[in-house]
């Protein structure tokens, strides 16, 4: 098999697979999250994004919608786009349980300009998003398409240094840079690691140049690049929680970083106006 839609598809069956596990999981605590009006953000989001209530926001790859539902919380107009059609009918039944006001689009990023319509103060995009994607450019033009003049991209991802490391986060096994499709076998889910969840899916490792040269290239201005030695979440093997809460590969700590985040703004609107 070597044709993207080839492996964009095995990986969209496998996303539907994962649907029901990550719905039940401790991870996501989906009805801690319902009753309680916890915000299911971390920290770093919520600080870097800043102020979004009354701004209009764009959430790619939004998986069942936890986060973008949180955003909404926090007083956002939310539209949120993944390729899976469970669970983007997820996500809807939620907004519509949480009465929260939401839209939500199923397709793929690439193809998101031929479903919906519009423009957005902010485009949203985390953390294990980007490495299902083999082309940046493409997904670049997608966000400069969607962004208002003066709008923002946020995105906060693992880093691609993270994605080096082999399947027990133990030793170096693949390359930094992207050289293609990388094949996998599926053994459990980051959410439930005992789940009998199996098969093959396709990932992409996205260099920090990549990253950054795919979104100048489309005319967004870099405002940020931050990169943090740990992980807000547990979903790797050989982890170990710090005394800040947070988690690192064991043997590795403060040697490696484990996430990224950057912002970047297309120029235009207010923003040029204020600008020296």
């Amino acid at each position: 098999m070597n044709d993207e839609k080839d492996y964009l598809e095995r990986n969209r069956r496998s996303w539907d697979a994962r649907l029901p596990i990550h719905l039940g999981s401790a991870f996501y605590d989906v009805e801690g999250w319902k009753s309680s009006g916890r915000i299911s953000l971390t920290d770093i989001e919520r600080r870097e994004v800043g102020e979004v209530k009354g701004k209009s926001l764009l959430h790619l790859q939004c998986h069942f919608g936890q986060d973008t539902l949180s955003w909404a919380r926090l007083g956002a107009r939310v539209c949120g786009c993944d390729f899976s059609a469970p669970a983007i009918d997820t996500a809807r039944q939620l907004a519509a349980e949480l009465d929260l006001p939401a839209t939500f689009v199923c397709c793929s990023v690439y193809e998101l300009p031929q479903h919906l319509e519009g423009s957005f103060d902010i485009v949203f995009t985390s953390y294990g998003a980007i490495t299902w994607l083999p082309d940046l450019t493409r997904w670049a033009e997608v966000i400069a398409h969607f962004l208002k003049p003066g709008g923002t991209l946020y995105l906060a991802d693992f880093h691609p240094v993270l994605w080096m490391l082999d399947e027990e986060m133990r030793q170096l096994k693949y390359p930094y840079h992207n050289i293609g499709p990388i094949e996998s076998e599926l053994q459990g889910t980051y959410a439930a690691p005992k789940s009998n969840l199996s098969g093959k899916e396709y990932n992409w490792n996205h260099s920090l140049s990549e990253v950054i040269n795919s979104l100048i290239s489309c005319g967004l201005r870099l405002e940020f690049l931050n990169e943090y030695p740990y992980s807000p979440f547990d979903c790797f093997p050989n982890s170990v929680r710090g005394s800040d809460g947070y988690y690192r590969i064991r043997g590795l700590e403060g040697i490696i970083p484990l996430i990224f985040s950057l912002r970047a703004r297309k120029p235009g609107g207010a923003y040029a106006e204020a600008a020296p």
